[in-house]
């Protein structure tokens, strides 16, 4: 179905019982599957693929050979229906791949709003990704990964299945991401270690230096003492009276996930510990 004002190139091919909004643009040799749904002023520039049950929130670009929707790369997967989101105003460079859910998990893989993906990322089956996110190129995510608002991740990073990142954390280019970071984190390393705070990402998203100091106060209580984690966890949420961003990171290291919590790195290793002003 197509609304007014939608122009669809003669090389384009748009199977019937697609939904496509007001002022959608569909370049050259693009496929659209039969249920997929383009919301209002998309634009598919050429040579892209929308494939399965797929849905674009409005005003999203999406350049060549992009491919969106493509069945799962899990075996366990049957063949059911299962869907791939993705929310308004995103940009999907070349090359980027996002498949849908397994029939016999989540069902759905998830993208918010507002995200930026650079060239040749992947999003693998069942992840969660949310708001104003950056994916720098060829960034890939094992399945069922879960991904914060406001986070940043650099190129020709990975991230393991089952990891999650919280939000508003960074990711610096080629690391690798074998478990749970927590949010405002700055992470690095072959094997994933936390370098303190991403202190630029937390004052452009407008958080006081109050707040900030608050939450660095809590990650040394958390990761430099010489206690185990969990006992600091209980011990830091057992003194109550925590500011909005430190009860977020007690929230989320509570809720404990398949993979174990990326350590921080010891002072001297890779740098002084220090916070880091990532971007």
């Amino acid at each position: 179905m197509s609304e007014a004002g939608t122009q669809i190139h003669p090389t384009a091919l748009v199977e019937p019982g697609a939904q496509l909004g007001e002022g959608v643009r569909v370049g050259p040799f693009c496929q659209v599957g039969p249920d997929v749904v383009l919301g209002d002023r998309c634009e598919l520039v050429g040579h892209v693929s929308l494939l399965g049950a797929t849905s674009l929130g409005s005003d999203c670009i999406v350049y060549p050979q992009a491919v969106l929707g493509a069945p799962p790369q899990n075996r366990a997967h049957k063949g059911g229906r299962t869907t791939l989101t993705i929310g308004a105003n995103c940009t999907i460079r070349e090359g980027v791949t996002m498949h849908r859910g397994t029939d016999t998990s989540r069902g759905k893989t998830t993208v918010g709003n507002n995200g930026n993906f650079l060239a040749y990322c992947h999003i693998g089956h069942d992840c969660d990704v949310g708001n104003n996110v950056t994916f720098a190129n060829q960034v890939a995510l094992g399945g069922h990964v879960e991904v914060g608002d406001f986070v940043t991740i650099g190129g020709l990073s990975a991230v393991h299945q089952f990891s999650r990142i919280g939000h508003h954390a960074f990711v610096a280019g080629m690391t690798g991401v074998t478990g749970d970071i927590i949010p405002f984190a700055m992470a690095s390393g072959s094997r994933s270690r936390l370098y303190g705070f991403n202190i630029i990402g937390m004052k452009r998203s407008g958080m006081s230096r109050a707040d900030i100091h608050a939450a660095r106060r809590a990650y040394r209580e958390l990761f430099e003492a010489d206690t185990p984690l969990r006992e600091n966890v209980e011990r830091l949420a057992a003194e109550g009276g925590h500011t909005e961003l430190v009860a977020d990171i007690l929230a989320f290291l509570q809720h404990r996930g398949k993979r174990h919590y990326v350590a921080a790195a010891k002072r001297g290793q890779n740098g002084d510990g220090d916070d880091h002003d990532g971007e």
